[in-house]
């Protein structure tokens, strides 16, 4: 059975995608799933002429991830076997809740029904001209009004990034109850095609390609890190689908590499200049006052963190050498995309922050104004 997973921030974009893509796929059934406040999930099951099926259960823990992995991969489960019966001829397209983990879902279907069904798509049903405020919104989800967890810590914008890394495929949405704004929709083309090189962008169901997702793949494009190098950064690649834009992007991706360690004080200090305009940062460090560590860097819009990985040693060898008896894998590197960045300056401003010779050679021991060696 072909499965078709739906992610998105919002009910309305997440609608409007899952009737397109029923209409472009005769025989579908659609799976839409809510998680409401108090723990209360609801799981509505449509086909053509209409809804078939409503559950509503009570969950003591009525987290999004307990909701995909208590109730809708049961309920999609029953779906399977009773379909079989009857033969149904198109796939099973999930809505997931919105601001719902794409990769938490896909990781509990594969857990439980790999032998019996197949995710060939993860569509990331978005409305273009809302990304930017997404990113640029500084509240959380359940602040934002996306969800009713209120310790969902992320907000619009980092639920948006992940979902992009982790999509095959953005279909965009518009539903008709929101007027379009021509000129952020333009934005936001470009914008996702900076953030999401990997993805298809389409226009229409219609120009959606089934059977692109590869589920390590997507998992590595999330792991916390992970610089990724895909076609087109900054220069606009050419996209599957109807998604044209008018005019040559506002928007660029800077990617810099550091081969020696950085140092903690500096780079504390460069951080602020260097995450200023970035809609969005990645990569990961090696910092002097904690070589042995693969530190994560992850900023989205006005937010910023770091996170300790664990050693170099355990993560697979890259193809440059580090040198200077460190394992293959330790260099920074760091992605920046956004409006109007100077890609020297940015360059400048890592470089600095390099250690000199004579610090490298005095082997002293540097403060860790970031904490990173206590970190697990």
């Amino acid at each position: 059975m072909e499965l078709i997973v739906v992610t998105s921030l919002d009910a309305l974009c997440r609608q409007q995608a899952c009737e397109d893509l029923a209409a472009a796929r005769p025989g579908s059934l659609v799976v839409l799933h809510d998680l409401l406040e108090n723990g209360i999930v609801v799981r509505r099951t449509f086909t053509g002429a209409g809804e078939i099926e409503r559950g509503e259960s009570f969950l003591e823990h009525g987290c999004l991830s307990c909701a995909v992995r208590l109730d809708l991969v049961p309920g999609i489960e029953r779906l399977i076997q009773d379909s079989q019966g009857r033969g149904t001829p198109g796939p099973i397209i999930i809505g997931l809740a919105p601001a719902t983990p794409a990769q938490a879902a896909v990781t509990a279907l594969n857990g439980k029904l790999a032998d019996r069904a197949t995710v060939s798509s993860v569509i990331l049903a978005l409305a273009p001209d809302a990304l930017e405020d997404h990113i640029w919104d500084s509240h959380t989800l359940f602040e934002s009004g996306f969800t009713p967890m209120v310790e969902d810590e992320r907000t619009p914008g980092e639920c948006l990034i992940g979902e992009l890394a982790f999509a095959d495929t953005v279909l965009l949405t518009e539903p008709d109850i929101v007027p379009a704004d021509p000129a952020g929709r333009e934005r936001g083309l470009h914008l996702v095609r900076q953030l999401a090189p990997h993805a298809d962008l389409a226009s229409s169901a219609g120009e959606v390609r089934p059977g692109r997702h590869h589920y390590l793949e997507s998992l590595a494009r999330t792991a916390p890190g992970t610089v990724s190098f895909g076609p087109g950064h900054g220069m606009g690649a050419e996209r599957t689908g109807g998604a044209e834009t008018s005019d040559a992007s506002p928007f660029m991706t800077v990617v810099q590499r550091v081969e020696r360690p950085l140092h903690p004080g500096r780079f504390r200090q460069a951080l602020a200049t260097l995450a200023e305009g970035c809609c969005v940062v990645r990569g990961h460090l090696w910092i002097a006052s904690a070589p042995e560590c693969r530190i994560a860097i992850q900023g989205v819009g006005p937010r910023i963190w770091l996170e300790n990985t664990g050693a170099w040693d355990d993560v697979p060898p890259t193809e440059v050498t580090a040198g200077r008896g460190m394992p293959a894998p330790a260099a920074t590197v760091i992605t920046a995309t956004g409006e109007d960045l100077d890609a020297s300056e940015f360059e400048h401003l890592l470089t600095s922050c390099q250690l000199t010779d004579e610090e490298l050679a005095s082997g002293k021991g540097l403060h860790d104004p970031f904490g990173l060696e206590q970190a697990s």
